[in-house]
């Protein structure tokens, strides 16, 4: 099944992308679908730390199963000031 993956921050900057489409198994969770685009794209690994993930704009836990079709945000904290 195919999801839409968004990068925002520093993780569109290491993919070189804002968004992508990749290919998952059925059953895939967020916390798999990260550890598949570690695999694709290794500058992604020192990024691990604290992200927040969305599916369809609502936030999600890392074990969310996700979808046909879903869209897939990889967010990073914001910090103000």
């Amino acid at each position: 099944m195919k999801v839409q993956i968004k990068f925002f921050a520093i993780l569109r900057e290491r993919v070189g992308a804002g968004e992508i489409v990749k290919e998952v198994k059925e059953g895939c969770t967020v916390r798999e679908l990260w550890r598949a685009l570690q695999e694709d794209y290794p500058k992604l690994a020192a990024a691990e730390t604290r992200l927040l993930y969305a599916v369809n704009r609502d936030y999600v836990n890392a074990d969310h199963v996700l979808k046909e079709r879903d869209e897939v945000a990889f967010v990073t904290p914001v910090s103000g000031g």
